[in-house]
């Protein structure tokens, strides 16, 4: 009996210990690691194993979240993070990206009644290379002229349900970055506010987002883009928005002015105008994302900061030409880290996603094919037309030699 008292004191106290051992071990989870109740996954899923920046983000999510490091913790609340789109979350390092391609097919393609010849002349003569700058986004701003807001949001989403001529089984809304999807939803997941600050048309972001794999994870409200001048309908001419009022039922309309291009210094400009905080982190990949880099680096952001950029250094699932050595060196020599898309990326896009033959057909080529295909049809017609003469001149020769007479 004794002995039977002793072994239940025994297990008893066993059992004492593991509960005691298992709330050690949260407690240091928690404390220790950040991986208390806004833990999230390991990014690892389409990073590689070796990945230096996804270690050095997993770092700093972890020192950032923890508590008990008071020296580096940063409440939720100020937890923001600025991510640029095109070439940073989505497809870029093709013939171009989604908003001129978009602005082609809506000039050549699917509306060209609604567009000026100078607008078609200008979608026609866009090549590789081009520069994305505020002349070309003065352009789209004429283009789209006496559009609603919603119609260009719908348009916008129409024209991300197109194939692109890059990528076999692409749609353009497919060109997010399937490691960046990831890292999105690994920062949200720990308590960061996403914001996307881009060179894109407001309204055209808006849409692209909102259809994306980041749409749950980046409110509408927290998108910053190029703008181009909205008024109510009717009111286009009217020089001051204080000189009429809106009305139930009433259309915001975009008039065909410009305000600004969201690049350089103007992405913080308007960081600061519409989040009213510094981000402690940010996302890049191009010259024109240093200023918001910088800005969130700045000696004065009293928290931690990091700042990280994409090199479009994979020529062999992607199209990207950029020299990683020369780049990432002069990312890091500015204080960024690079992220480089041939080495750090487990995945690109999904396993049905296949790079294409050629990059892009251009479209003053597809009209030729289709001049050449119309010169088809009237030289079958000519020829049918040829064959009945012939046929009533000679009707016992055969086709062929009709025609060699």
């Amino acid at each position: 009996m004794n002995k039977a008292n002793g072994v239940q004191k025994s297990l008893k106290g066993s059992r004492i210990l593991s509960i005691i051992l298992v709330a050690l071990l949260v407690v240091g989870c928690i404390g220790f690691t950040g991986c208390g109740k806004a833990a999230a996954k390991p990014l690892s899923e389409n990073w590689e194993a070796d990945s230096e920046a996804a270690e050095s983000l997993r770092s700093y999510v972890s020192k950032v979240t923890n508590k008990n490091d008071t020296k580096n913790y940063i409440p939720e609340e100020d937890r923001i993070v600025t991510f640029d789109m095109d070439g940073t979350l989505t497809c870029e390092t093709y013939y171009t990206y989604y908003d001129t391609m978009m602005f082609i097919n809506y000039c050549l393609v699917d509306h060209p009644e609604k567009v000026s010849d100078e607008m078609k002349a200008v979608a026609a003569e866009i090549r590789p290379g081009y520069t994305a700058g505020e002349e070309l986004a003065r352009n789209f701003a004429k283009t789209y002229a006496g559009m609603t807001v919603q119609e260009l949001y719908d348009y916008a989403v129409e024209f991300g349900q197109k194939e692109t001529e890059s990528f076999k089984n692409m749609r353009y809304i497919d060109g997010f970055y399937l490691p960046m999807v990831e890292l999105v939803k690994y920062l949200y997941d720990n308590g960061f506010t996403i914001y996307v600050v881009s060179g894109t048309e407001r309204t055209t972001t808006r849409a692209i987002v909102a259809n994306s794999p980041i749409s749950e994870y980046v409110s509408p409200s927290h998108i910053i883009g190029t703008e181009f001048e909205v008024k109510v309908k009717g009111n286009e001419d009217i020089p001051s928005n204080m000189d009429y009022k809106y009305a139930d039922g009433d259309e915001l309309v975009f008039t065909g002015g410009f305000l600004q291009k969201n690049l350089n210094a103007n992405k913080t400009i308007w960081i600061e105008r519409e989040i009213g905080k510094r981000p402690v982190l940010a996302f890049g990949n191009s010259g024109s994302d240093t200023s918001m880099m910088n800005y969130a680096m700045d000696s004065r952001n009293k928290y931690p900061t990091a700042a990280y950029m994409l090199v479009a250094d994979d020529d062999v699932r992607e199209w990207g030409t950029q020299n990683w050595e020369e780049k990432s060196a002069g990312y890091r020599e500015q204080g960024y880290v690079p992220i480089s898309m041939k080495n750090d990326f487990l995945k690109i896009y999904a396993d049905t996603v296949e790079k294409a033959a050629e990059q892009y057909v251009e479209p003053e080529e597809e009209l030729k094919e289709v001049a050449k295909t119309d010169k088809i049809i009237q030289f079958i017609g000519n020829a049918e037309d040829a064959e009945k003469k012939l046929l009533s001149d000679n009707k016992n020769k055969p086709f062929k030699e009709r025609i060699h007479a």
